[in-house]
């Protein structure tokens, strides 16, 4: 799904997109609907915040780089936000807790993860993001879970306490990354269009042909 939004002063306004379109093709529409909506351009924005990873390949790039094309436009500051941080805030603002389990599906086996306390409405990291196998998320104490880590590794995670009740349906969003970027751009976190940069957390796409049929054999020998 893709997403957008402004955070005009206490005001929110959010855009979604999860037709046939791709992401490049949704969200400028969005976007440009959003300011006229407000009467601003964007240029009259202080800066643009983005998803910066982990995620998808296509989607991380895909959003940094519409973030980098749209601050060398207006001239703008971009802020980086990790998305695992917005769905502990989703998951904070939805579902209460101030322990959070943020569980992305990886592909390939893996998720991405991290854990966070909420200090003063906002998600504090207590583990940093990491990319492992299911088997391999351990969370220190309690938390309110969320992701669809959860959906796409169930059985994996099933066994874990942590895993009852999970919120699967928590995910990144444009509501939290405004959010979390207007407190990083107050900190003095924002950096120039040329200095934005991806978080992937890991270096490849797909298994090789070759290492597929390993795998594939070592399931049908186990």
């Amino acid at each position: 799904m893709a997403s957008c939004a402004l955070l005009r002063g206490g005001k929110l306004s959010t855009r979604s997109s999860s037709g046939v379109r791709t992401h490049s093709q949704a969200i400028l529409p969005m976007i440009q609907e959003l300011l006229a909506e407000a009467g601003v351009a964007l240029r009259d924005c202080d800066a643009i915040a983005y998803g910066s990873g982990p995620g998808s390949f296509t989607g991380v790039r895909t959003a940094c780089g519409i973030a980098q094309g749209l601050g060398y436009g207006a001239g703008l500051p971009l802020v980086p936000v990790v998305t695992l941080d917005a769905m502990a805030l989703a998951c904070h603002q939805q579902h209460g807790g101030s322990a959070i389990l943020a569980v992305l599906d990886a592909r390939m086996g893996e998720v991405y993860w991290a854990q966070y306390r909420v200090d003063g409405g906002a998600p504090v990291a207590v583990l940093a993001p990491a990319l492992s196998t299911p088997d391999a998320v351990a969370p220190q104490g309690a938390v309110t879970a969320c992701g669809n880590g959860f959906t796409a590794y169930a059985e994996a995670l099933a066994g874990k306490a942590f895993a009852a009740g999970a919120h699967a349906d928590v995910m990144p969003h444009a509501a939290q990354i405004a959010q979390l970027g207007r407190i990083a751009f107050a900190a003095g976190q924002a950096v120039k269009a040329a200095d934005a940069q991806p978080l992937y957390l890991r270096n490849k796409i797909a298994y090789t042909s070759a290492e597929r049929r390993e795998i594939n054999a070592a399931k049908a020998g186990a």
